[in-house]
């Protein structure tokens, strides 16, 4: 069975920063890329970053490309996102996925992590 679970959201001022974790098993971790995604009250759900099996190949959706890191442990089965100076317009449910693959749909999520920005 596999699960997914994110920690490290939070509530944060404008120009702050969060480190989003989340901690796969029942899975090749290894094996897999691993995505992030998001959802603002009212709207669809979105890719923010995608992270190749290996770590060598990273993916940002364009409102985030320089703010955000993602990156993974391939030892621990975990994959990380570092959030900097993060706007109020970040606020959302912030998911993990698997497998990401680009253009395709991830199976697995996780249950999500809200992150709350403010101005």
């Amino acid at each position: 069975q596999v699960q997914l679970v994110e920690s490290g959201g939070g509530l944060v001022q404008a120009g702050g920063s969060l480190r989003l974790s989340c901690a796969a098993s029942g899975l090749t971790f290894s094996s897999y890329g691993m995505g992030w995604f998001r959802q603002a009250p009212g709207k669809e759900r979105e890719f923010v970053a995608g992270i190749s099996w290996s770590g060598s190949s990273t993916y940002y959706a364009d409102s985030v490309k320089g703010r955000f890191t993602i990156s993974r442990g391939n030892v621990k089965n975990t994959v990380y996102l570092q959030m900097n100076r993060l706007k109020p317009e970040d606020t959302a449910v912030y998911y993990c996925s698997a497998p990401w693959v680009v253009g395709l749909s991830p199976t697995y999520w996780g249950q999500g992590t809200q992150v709350t920005v403010s101005s």
